[in-house]
């Protein structure tokens, strides 16, 4: 740092070694690897029925697994299951993309201000830019599948703008989705002008990450692991493409937030608490675990319309009465695919807890992921049973 002029600041990040090399580092390994053009040209040269009869997950990334649905289904059944898991999970994906844009941008502002910190904005810049292609060829599949399948939209969206919960088929209602507007609106101004808050903006965005780093990674073998790689299934090789380019950005959040932020000042109160309310928003908003989607921390209850018209759809052509009873076999019942959600979220949160824990600012209950811990799978099932009464009741209304 140059001594000889006065700076904002007594430490620079320069002086900082060992943290300036991880980011150089990572930075540069990303710029080599970089998928954009891949995941372009995969999203131009897309076509549903060239990949309609095959997996494109491993077995047990199916929508509804190890449940009745999936015990009973036939082969091609299973394999849109399969499909399905694909569009909803990175339906989820894009939704938390779009954030990831957004306050990488504000948290920018916020670093920028300070001296020398040139290097994590460029970072930023650079992983800003691979969302959107992830962005892109995640709704060109998805949205081609439900054309062909349903003729209209089941978990893609039409592109929205970040200041909505980005959990979607989450817990919520209109009180709560205004609440959580007024919170990203103040966080982003915010995380704008505060370096604290910029740099913690990574905590968030590592937890948040954590999870879809440890269920991507699982997506990508299943490309990885192809005896004929050259004639796989394109989503697949988007899901491989797109874990390499989330490694990276998962290695930015950890540096970011663990090793940058000392290079910052200390935490006064109020960005303690601004810190803390957007770790608790993290825990609420992986507070449930689906039966339907592995690795997601969906609220079951928001999918049971989508379920319902699945059920009915030419995929399985049920009846109102046989959609009825399959629903409560899958969502009110122990499972093998509720064990298996179960766990991924256990691991999750243990995992979240270990991210943590080298973090002096961060509450003694985010540390210990205590509202996260509430839940149960007792508790998910008489959610359900409760849930599922009232949709029947709503469906009885409707006829």
């Amino acid at each position: 740092m140059n001594q000889s002029l006065s700076q904002r600041q007594n430490q620079s990040l320069l002086d900082d070694h060992k943290t300036c090399r991880k980011l150089e580092l990572n930075y540069r390994r990303n710029q080599q690897q970089d998928n954009t053009r891949n995941l372009d040209a995969l999203a131009a040269k897309f076509r549903y029925e060239d990949c309609q009869n095959v997996r494109w997950n491993p077995e047990n990334f199916s929508l509804l697994y190890g449940t009745k649905l999936w015990h009973e289904a036939t082969a091609t059944q299973r394999t849109k299951l399969n499909q399905l898991y694909w569009v909803a999970y990175y339906s989820q994906i894009i939704s938390a993309e779009i954030a990831t844009i957004f306050f990488n941008q504000t948290s920018a502002a916020g670093l920028y201000a300070l001296e020398d910190f040139r290097l994590v904005c460029d970072t930023l810049d650079l992983e800003s830019a691979q969302e959107r292609a992830h962005i892109n060829v995640f709704k060109k599949i998805s949205e081609d599948f439900e054309q062909a399948v349903f003729g209209e939209r089941l978990f893609t969206y039409a592109m929205r703008g970040p200041f909505v919960e980005t959990m979607i088929h989450h817990h919520s209602n209109r009180v709560k989705k205004f609440w959580r507007w007024l919170q990203l609106h103040a966080f982003t101004l915010l995380s704008s002008g505060n370096a604290f808050i910029g740099c913690q903006y990574f905590t968030v965005r590592g937890v948040r990450t954590l999870n879809g780093k440890l269920i991507q990674h699982q997506l990508s073998r299943f490309y990885a692991k192809s005896e004929d790689q050259a004639n796989a299934a394109i989503p697949s090789q988007v899901s491989y493409c797109h874990f390499l380019d989330e490694s990276f950005h998962f290695n930015s959040s950890t540096v970011i937030s663990h090793d940058v932020l000392q290079s910052v000042k200390a935490p006064t109160q109020f960005e303690r608490f601004v810190a803390n309310r957007a770790l608790r928003g993290t825990q609420q908003d992986h507070y449930h675990f689906s039966t339907a989607i592995n690795g997601l921390f969906w609220y079951d209850p928001a999918l049971f319309a989508k379920v319902y018209k699945i059920l009915r759809s030419p995929i399985f052509q049920m009846s109102d009465q046989e959609a009825r009873q399959m629903m409560t076999e899958c969502f009110t019942k122990d499972s093998d695919g509720l064990q298996l959600s179960a766990q991924s979220r256990q691991i999750a949160l243990e995992s979240y807890c270990e991210y943590l824990s080298a973090l002096d600012y961060v509450s003694r209950d985010n540390k210990a992921m205590a509202i996260m811990r509430r839940n149960s799978i007792a508790r998910h099932l008489a959610t359900n049973r409760r849930e599922l009464r009232k949709f029947f009741l709503a469906l009885d209304a409707g006829q």
